[in-house]
């Protein structure tokens, strides 16, 4: 079996209008995580997996990522780089969820890594 996208992202310059129009949009639940501008969606019915929507660190702009499942970012990320992408963020930790990686593909596409917390 495939590693799973786990997670996405959607970020923009006004988080929290972006996080009420997807609220009443798609009737997402969202609960703010932390001091930061983001928003937890939460994963609901069968097939559906949480998310966020944040601020955009400038100068970003706005962006969609989605997120893949990682038993090791940094094997994760030799192999992705032996296939012809970057690295652009290394493994970070988000403290008591997990850790995180953003790598481009071969086309320049931006997507991220999760390895869940223990």
């Amino acid at each position: 079996m495939g590693q799973p996208v786990v997670h996405f992202e959607i970020g923009g310059a006004k988080s929290d209008q972006l996080r009420e129009f997807y609220s009443k949009a798609f009737d997402w639940k969202i609960q703010m995580y932390g001091e930061m501008q983001y928003g937890l969606v939460a994963a609901e019915g069968p097939g559906s997996i949480g998310g966020g929507i944040g601020q955009s660190p400038e100068p970003t702009g706005p962006y969609v990522t989605i997120y893949i499942q990682s038993s090791d970012l940094g094997a994760d990320l030799k192999r992705i780089e032996s296939l012809g992408g970057r690295t652009i963020l290394k493994p970070t930790p988000i403290p008591g969820i997990g850790s995180m990686a953003l790598f481009a593909d071969p086309e320049g596409n931006t997507l991220g890594l999760f390895k869940p917390g223990e």
